[in-house]
């Protein structure tokens, strides 16, 4: 399995990230939505849909990092009108025929307590449902704290939803269940492997510096390995600074000659010896 290879949208000119891309050996993008400008008519909808379209042959796929916009908020008027923004991001992403859309729990927050559990699970699968009608798949991402930094909870909101993963690499190594041994980075994605849908390829994530990309294939490659196991398709290397995003983008497919080799390795001692 080769997995395609996706990077952000870091340039705000379409027609620079398309070439960018294209150039760079890209095979998608992914598209993280700006609170700031999203459009907000009808017809701005339209046109912004109509833009994106021309980054084909380009995949585009969908990200919300919103801030503090909860669907398990335990005031049911702030649920509420979660549900109903993402609703409209679902609406969004299907009039320009995207099928993938990343959300989160708890981003932006330092506690969970501000989230109800129950109401997490239930408003989730409401919003998974309604993606399902649009033809978008609704996927949760782990992050580095919180209830989906820990596998056995991020498996039950799973579970419970029906939604299915993208997997954050440099979330998981960041968060203190794995830090401390109390859990496995495989913990993540094992009991739900079929519906690992996305991934998102850095090093580790720190507090005040972002995402740190590798420094050498060692950083990453027992991670990579797991999502070619699993067979994830979708790689986006989540880093927006243009050199670690490219030197990034080189282990990675250092990775990937390893591991075909390594592969066809296996393959040709399975016919020696049968």
């Amino acid at each position: 399995m080769k997995p395609k290879l996706a990077m952000c949208n870091i340039f705000s000119d379409l027609e620079k990230l398309g070439k960018f891309a294209i150039d760079y050996g890209f095979s998608g993008v992914d598209w993280s939505f700006d609170l700031n400008t999203l459009p907000t008519t009808p017809a701005e909808e339209s046109r912004w849909a109509k833009a994106v379209s021309a980054l084909r042959p380009l995949e585009v796929r969908y990200h919300c990092p919103f801030y503090r916009i909860d669907l398990g908020h335990d005031d049911p008027r702030e649920a509420k009108a979660a549900e109903a923004f993402f609703r409209r991001i679902i609406r969004l992403v299907s009039k320009a025929e995207g099928k993938y859309l990343t959300i989160h729990i708890g981003l932006g927050h330092d506690s969970t307590e501000p989230l109800s559990w129950e109401a997490s699970i239930e408003n989730l699968a409401h919003l998974v449902q309604y993606g399902g009608s649009r033809n978008v798949k609704v996927c949760l991402e782990n992050l580095a704290w919180g209830w989906t930094s820990r596998p056995n909870l991020f498996e039950k909101l799973i579970r419970g939803s029906g939604a299915a993963v993208t997997f954050d690499i440099g979330h998981a190594h960041a968060c203190e269940s794995i830090r401390s041994h109390q859990h496995s980075i495989e913990d993540f994605v094992t009991p739900h492997s079929d519906r690992v849908l996305n991934a998102h390829i850095y090093h580790t994530e720190v507090s005040g510096l972002g995402h740190i990309p590798p420094d050498r294939i060692e950083d990453i490659e027992g991670r990579l390995a797991i999502l070619q196991n699993i067979g994830c398709e979708w790689w986006v290397i989540e880093i927006k600074d243009i050199d670690p995003l490219l030197q990034t983008k080189e282990i990675v497919q250092e990775h990937l000659i390893r591991y075909a080799y390594s592969s066809e390795d296996v393959s040709k001692g399975l016919a020696s010896h049968s």
